[in-house]
């Protein structure tokens, strides 16, 4: 398998052209973009979209990648129903990268003084946003001390010529990582462009001990393959589009924010970090690859996408009576739907338990039978509707940890959570009305395909 992105990108507009929306119009880098991609989901539509002609990028830009599940699981070789199995059973076996000594990245190498982030593609994505950001930025760092490494996305925007600010709001392992670093600059890298099953493994929530690059491995079913970087030897993708290498300065803070995020509201809470740029290394023919932010269908399958599959396996695996999850769209990362064939009575408040105390995103989980079909909201709603009592059918757990960008949370981003059982339940004996096969069948011919 490919690990370039170019080649993928290639393979795949000439397999599934159908499926790839090249504009070749100008369009501004002003919100244009995403303008775009809101009015294709607003049409029903999920292409990934190719834009040759950027005014002032100066590159190509690709995005949307990601808003498609059917895309997703093309990567790995299979088709919706199966994809939560497919990317666990591959990221469930680790490959370490492999070194190798060169790679496109290394085409153009640019440090000291002269680097000059001016030439670094960014757009604006919504109105409100301060400035041009990156979206896709994965930043590589490694844990002072054990050479761990870890990959995690975080925004970034343009702060002087060397410098981004950025938001480790997510608190997660390169926060820790900075922490353990008192007052030192971290060393760290920030990938621009990768084949998205890299994407897809940087998304992963996994122990510090593990290094997310061995999952991409594992998702490419080889190790991933890497370059060290020219001033501190971090190993990233030999065919990533562009790195950024530098530290993160604890020392310092810069204003950044605000930023439109997945909550579907523009964000001013950020970390304000400071990211000091030494060297810049690019592709010959880079490309920008860029997510789309916001609660778009891009940025939260991107995010969701691992995180499900996880999730998946941990309650199927407890659970048996477990026949589907799903986190829709319409929830951002704060809902969660799970089917449930239920083996005796309470079952579905156990499995919705788990789901509240194993996920901190979580507000809200909904568990229906196992005829209901998760990833339909509509059928959901009719299920809540149908079978659910509030006084008997809901509970709620307040003052845990949530996400800090909810902003309907505490300050400290304590939130509370709500479990709905939309089961049947025992004794329910109401039935569900039916058309016969004979019937749908004869519809199908007088409608046409």
């Amino acid at each position: 398998m490919t690990q370039d992105l170019h080649v993928w990108l290639a393979k795949y507009q000439a397999e599934h052209p159908g499926d790839v929306l090249v504009v070749t119009d100008e369009v501004s880098a002003d919100q244009d973009v995403t303008a775009l991609v809101w009015e294709l989901a607003a049409r029903g539509r999920e292409e990934m979209v190719v834009l040759p002609n950027v005014r002032g990028l100066g590159v190509e830009l690709v995005t949307n990648v990601f808003a498609s599940r059917r895309r997703v699981a093309r990567l790995l070789g299979t088709d919706t129903a199966g994809l939560h199995a497919a990317y666990q059973s591959r990221a469930s076996h680790l490959l370490p990268p492999r070194v190798v000594p060169t790679g496109p990245v290394l085409d153009q190498v640019v440090a000291g003084g002269g680097v000059d982030l001016s030439s670094v593609p960014m757009i604006t994505h919504f109105q409100s946003d301060r400035a041009p950001y990156i979206t896709s930025g994965i930043v590589y760092a490694e844990h002072p001390g054990t050479g761990a490494g870890n990959l995690s996305y975080h925004r970034a925007m343009l702060h002087g010529r060397d410098e981004l600010a950025t938001s480790l709001h997510s608190r997660g392992h390169l926060w820790r990582m900075l922490l353990a670093a008192g007052d030192r600059p971290l060393p760290a890298a920030m990938v621009v462009g990768g084949h998205p099953l890299f994407m897809l493994a940087a998304s992963a929530r996994v122990g510090e001990g593990t290094d997310e690059r061995a999952i991409a491995g594992g998702l490419f079913g080889e190790p991933l393959e890497v370059v060290l970087t020219p001033r501190y030897g971090l190993g990233v993708p030999a065919t990533a589009d562009l790195v950024l290498e530098g530290v993160i300065d604890p020392r310092q803070t810069v204003e950044e924010g605000p930023f439109g995020e997945f909550t579907g509201y523009s964000s001013d809470r950020t970390t304000n970090t400071l990211f000091r740029v030494e060297a810049v290394l690019r592709r010959r023919d880079a490309l920008l690859l860029d997510v789309v932010g916001g609660n778009s269908a891009e940025h939260l399958n991107l995010s969701r996408i691992p995180r499900e599959s996880e999730m998946a396996a941990r309650l199927t695996e407890r659970f048996p009576g477990v026949t589907a999850l799903h986190y829709p769209n319409s929830g951002v990362h704060f809902h969660c739907y799970v089917a449930v064939r239920q083996l005796r009575a309470g079952e579905a408040r156990q499995v919705m338990l788990a789901l509240l105390g194993w996920d901190p995103y979580l507000k809200l989980v909904v568990a229906v039978d196992d005829d209901v079909d998760v990833t339909n909201d509509s059928q959901v709603l009719w299920a809540v509707a149908a079978h659910v009592q509030p006084d008997r059918d809901c509970f709620t757990i307040g003052g845990l940890p949530g996400s800090a960008l909810d902003p309907s949370s505490s300050p400290t981003g304590a939130t509370s959570r709500m479990a709905v059982d939309a089961t049947r339940g025992p004794g329910f004996d109401a039935r569900r009305i039916e058309i016969s096969d004979r019937a749908r069948a004869t519809a199908t011919r007088l409608l046409g395909p």
